[in-house]
């Protein structure tokens, strides 16, 4: 059986582990620049391979930069003090 015939066992571009870092973010920024055009206009199989990558690349990125800088912002409880200080504000711009 030739590689191509087992579902979900190909890879498609270079093991994220033997990238170097800067090999890394190039291919992350390429994937969620090309995210938005997959998911609406790529098949099945296109967006499945996608998400296998994404999937990959970000792990990768994860397991070198455990304890990347999270910003409070982006943290449940920074989205409800977001949320609560909006609701306070009634009127302003953007909202």
């Amino acid at each position: 059986m030739n590689e191509h015939d087992e579902r979900g066992t190909t890879m498609t571009g270079v093991d994220p582990s033997r990238l170097d870092d800067q090999q890394l973010m190039k291919e992350l920024e390429t994937i969620h620049r090309t995210r938005h055009d997959t998911l609406l206009y790529g098949s099945n199989d296109a967006l499945r391979a996608h998400n296998e990558r994404m999937a990959q690349l970000e792990g990768e990125y994860l397991r070198r930069n455990p304890r990347r800088l999270v910003s409070a912002a982006r943290t449940r409880e920074g989205a409800r003090e977001r949320g609560s200080s909006e609701a306070a504000t009634p009127g302003t711009p953007g909202t």
